[in-house]
């Protein structure tokens, strides 16, 4: 069973930074890839970005210079490093993981960008 522990979310003023971890029960080499993704009230869920095995990363155009993900490997941890937020950033962001045919996912943490 893999486990996915979200932390970092909260309430930050627009133009301000937060940095998202996920913490794995195993290591993250065994992963096809790990990614963010985020879910607004009244939308579906949307890849933030994602990074895999080998090291390529990929985002949604909306966060494109704004956002970074990246892992330590020792640690099994991805971060998502989050700078000029915006309003339009506020949803719950989940961390997922791909191993082979099934994707994990965290519960969960939310982030609120307001004044």
């Amino acid at each position: 069973q893999v486990q996915l522990v979200e932390s970092g979310g909260g309430l930050v003023q627009p133009g301000g930074s937060l940095r998202l971890s996920c913490a794995a029960s195993r290591s993250i080499f065994s992963f096809n890839a790990m990614g963010w993704y985020r879910q607004a009230p009244g939308n579906q869920r949307e890849l933030v970005a994602r990074i895999t095995r080998a090291g390529n990363t990929n985002y949604a155009d909306s966060v494109k210079g704004r956002f970074t993900i990246s892992r330590d490997n020792a640690k099994n941890t991805v971060y998502l490093q989050m700078n000029s937020l915006k309003p339009e950033d506020t949803a719950v962001y989940y961390c997922n993981a791909v191993l082979g045919p099934v994707n994990y996912w965290g519960q969960g943490t939310q982030v609120t960008v307001s004044s």
